[in-house]
C-alpha cells in the first residue's frame, strides 16, 4: 500500500492496491478519531483495466456507457456505477448476466433507477408486467434491468402507466413487446429514446409507520 496521510482532522489521499492487483483512489477522512474512507472518481484506465477480463457483452455495454456518460464514480470487480448521470439517479453496470426471457430471451446487465413513489397497491402490477423492473417503496425508487439504456426507458415509461393505471399489465407487455421488435428492426419510438414523464425531484421515500408498539 503507497500512501500520503497528513494528520488527525485533515484530508489525505491512499492509491491502494487489493488482491486482484487493481488500484482504487480513496480519500481518507479523520471521523471522531477513526477513519472514514470515501471513492474518489475512477480514472478511464481503472476502468478499462476492470473490464478488460469481462464477459464481451458487459464489456461492450461499459464501453458504451462510458462513451456516453463519461467515466464511473465507482469501479469493482463486478459493477461500474454511475450517478445522477443524464436523466438517472443512479446507473449500475453488473459483470454478473441474468438470463430473462421477456419480450425474448437475453441477459440483463444494465440497472438504471429514478426517484419514484409507487402506490403499494400496484406493487402487485409491476410485478407481474415485468420482473426486472424493480420498486423499492422505503427507498422511493423504482429501476429498470436490461441490456440496453433503450429498453430501460421503454420498460420505464410502461411502468409508470401501470402504476398510474393509464395500461393494464396486458396492454403494458404486448406494447413492450411490440415496440422493442421494432427497435431491433431499425425504429425508434419516443418510448425508447427518453422519459415520458417527469420524475419526481426527490421526497419519494416512504419509511411506513411504527407498528410494534401499537
Amino acid at each position: 500500500m503507497k500512501s500520503d496521510r497528513k494528520f488527525q482532522g485533515v484530508a489525505c489521499t491512499a492509491f491502494v492496491r487489493g488482491a486482484a492487483g487493481i488500484g482504487a483512489f480513496l480519500v481518507l477522512v479523520s471521523v471522531a478519531g477513526g477513519q472514514e474512507r470515501k471513492p474518489m472518481s475512477a480514472t478511464s484506465r481503472d476502468a478499462e483495466d476492470m473490464i478488460s477480463g469481462w464477459p464481451a457483452r458487459p464489456r461492450e455495454v461499459a464501453r458504451r456507457m462510458i462513451a456516453k456518460y463519461g467515466q464511473p464514480e465507482e469501479v469493482t470487480a463486478t459493477r461500474l456505477i454511475w450517478m445522477n448521470n443524464g436523466p438517472w439517479k443512479e446507473t449500475i453496470l453488473s459483470r454478473e448476466e441474468i438470463p430473462h426471457k421477456f419480450p425474448k430471451a437475453h441477459t440483463d446487465l444494465l440497472e438504471q433507477r429514478i426517484d419514484y413513489r409507487v402506490p403499494p397497491d400496484r406493487f402487485d402490477e409491476l410485478a407481474n408486467y415485468d420482473g426486472s423492473v424493480i420498486a423499492e417503496r422505503t427507498r422511493g425508487t423504482l429501476a429498470a434491468r436490461c441490456d440496453k439504456e433503450e429498453m430501460n426507458f421503454l420498460a420505464l415509461n410502461l411502468a409508470h402507466e401501470v402504476a398510474t393505471g393509464k395500461r393494464s399489465v396486458d396492454d403494458a407487455r404486448r406494447f413492450y413487446a411490440r415496440t422493442a421488435r421494432a427497435f431491433m428492426e431499425g425504429k425508434q419510438d419516443p418510448y425508447t429514446q427518453r422519459l415520458q414523464f417527469s420524475v419526481p425531484p426527490g421526497a419519494t421515500a416512504d419509511p411506513d409507520e411504527e407498528f410494534m408498539g401499537k
